[in-house]
Parts: C-alpha cells; sequence; structure tokens
C-alpha cells in the first residue's frame, strides 16, 4: 500500500489570500490545483499516489464556486484520514473592512454578491461557509498581512521538510492595546506579571533581551505559571492529537506585546525544544 500524502486543503472567504497561500505552496514543491470539487478529492488523491513523478505533497483549493460539492467535504477529509494521509485544512478568513477595501483595489465583483453589493456577497460568503471554517485545523486571519508576508507566513509553517507526524504548536507572543489574534486556539492574559515597561533601563529593550528576560522569568509567580502551562500542555497536546487535531495556537499577551509575553513565548520554546513536536513562534508586536 502507497504511503500518505501530505494533503492541504485551502479554503475560506473570497479576497482572504487563498491564492496567494497556494502559489506559495506551490513554489515550495507542493503539487497544487484550485477549485477543485469534493467529491473528486479521492480520486485525485489515488492518481497522485500512482504518479511516478512520486508526489508527496498536494495543496487543494476549495470554495463556493463548487458550493454544491461543499457538502460532500467532511467525508471525503474522514476518508482521507482513514486512508492514512496527514490532511490539514486551512480556513483563510480576514476582517470585512479589509475584504471590501481589496475588492475596492482590484475593481473586481464579489462572486457571492449576484446582482448585489460587494458586502452583501461578503456576508452571504461567510454564513455559507460557517460549517467549513468548524472544520479547519488552523484559521488564518490575513487582515494584517500583505501578500509577501503571507507567502513567508506560508513558507514558515508549513513549507518545512517533512518528518516524523506530531502535532504542530504555534505559540504568538501579542499585545491586547493591539487586539486579539484571531487564529489562536487558547489564549492567556499575563499582565498580571510585573511589567518591564515601568522600568527606565528596560522600558526600551523587548523580551528578546537578556536583560528584560531574566526580570520577568525571575519573579517567583512567572515560573510558577510557566510550571503549570508547560504541565498543562504536556497533558493535552497528545489529547488533541488523538482526536485528529494537527496542530495548535496559543496566544500569550500583555500590554504591548513587547516583555513579558515575548519573554514567556521564548520560555516555552526552550522548554519544548529538543523534543519531536513541530514548533512555529511570532512576536506580532514586538516591533510596535
Amino acid at each position: 500500500m502507497a504511503s500518505g500524502l501530505d494533503i492541504f486543503i485551502i479554503t475560506g472567504l473570497s479576497g482572504s489570500g487563498k491564492s496567494f497561500a497556494i502559489r506559495a505552496l506551490e513554489d515550495n514543491g507542493f503539487f497544487c490545483i484550485d477549485n477543485l470539487p469534493a467529491p473528486l478529492i479521492p480520486k485525485f488523491v489515488e492518481l497522485c499516489q500512482g504518479y511516478q513523478e512520486n508526489i508527496l505533497r498536494i495543496a487543494l483549493g476549495v470554495d463556493l464556486r463548487g458550493s454544491q460539492f461543499l457538502r460532500a467535504l467532511p467525508e471525503v477529509l474522514t476518508d482521507m484520514r482513514g486512508g492514512g494521509h496527514h490532511v490539514q485544512v486551512l480556513f483563510f478568513d480576514a476582517s470585512d473592512d479589509v475584504l471590501l477595501r481589496r475588492f475596492s483595489e482590484t475593481r473586481r465583483p464579489h462572486p457571492s454578491a449576484g446582482g448585489g453589493s460587494v458586502q452583501d456577497g461578503i456576508a452571504k460568503e461567510r454564513k455559507a461557509l460557517v460549517s467549513i471554517r468548524a472544520l479547519a485545523d488552523k484559521v488564518i486571519d490575513t487582515s494584517d498581512f500583505n501578500v509577501h508576508q503571507l507567502k513567508r507566513e506560508m513558507e514558515q509553517q508549513f513549507c518545512d521538510a517533512p518528518s516524523a507526524r506530531r502535532m504542530t504548536l504555534f505559540l504568538t507572543s501579542f499585545g491586547y492595546k493591539f487586539g486579539i489574534p484571531h487564529d489562536t486556539d487558547i489564549i492567556f492574559d499575563v499582565r498580571f506579571l510585573p511589567n518591564p515597561y515601568f522600568v527606565s533601563e528596560l522600558r526600551g529593550k523587548s523580551g528578546l533581551d537578556h536583560e528584560v528576560d531574566e526580570y520577568v522569568l525571575g519573579n517567583a509567580e512567572t515560573r510558577a505559571f510557566l510550571d503549570r502551562l508547560y504541565a498543562l500542555l504536556e497533558f493535552t497536546l497528545p489529547l488533541y492529537e488523538r482526536e485528529g487535531k494537527s496542530s495548535l495556537t496559543l496566544g500569550l499577551g500583555c500590554t504591548g506585546g513587547r516583555h513579558r509575553s515575548v519573554a514567556l513565548v521564548e520560555e516555552l520554546q526552550k522548554r519544548f525544544g529538543g523534543g519531536s513536536l513541530r514548533l512555529h513562534i511570532k512576536h506580532r508586536d514586538i516591533d510596535k
């Protein structure tokens, strides 16, 4: 029997960057097809397994252009995973304001608008995709990305060399003053910890600097919190993985996203480093 493939299902809202994401994966060696009807996916995967070019990684775009086929997607995903394939559903999203701006800049009609406005099309499509969004292994909000940042994000998160299949843990630091990240599964507010911002010699530094790291981690409450958080993740990650979840995104937030949250994400990376867990970290607001 042929070995399982890496399969990414790319779906989400029109204007959210799906096509750019597929292009980024294609540039990194994925075999990509956009707008493939869901019932044809198993047959296509079967053909890829028998192809002499040794195709191992596939990205497939699925959206409302094939709306009559979307209802088949849950069953297709179950069958592919049952067949030994490593399947991830990536749902691309963005705020309504950003989507409106993007459609205005390109002057393209919204595919779901019919005879209505772009805003009507966005609302209609968002409602139609609720059930598909619920299937996603990861929701990627591109509201704050340009095309170059999105390409880099795809490369960092999904284009590493295939390895032993373990859950991927995404660790994100952020500042509450800039809003909560939209694509996180779990968020912890660490504003209860002493704030280096109020220490004059530390204010201009970040959690990547040794002095800030020492100040934050030198606190007994910080160490106690990290011990408990690490133990919680060690306990729950295998259980999430057992239930078929391929990735988990954890957000740690402080006021500005430069000091406490950054130092804690870096420390968690050290604690999980060296194991078979796949790790990606992101400091969203460190330069703001």
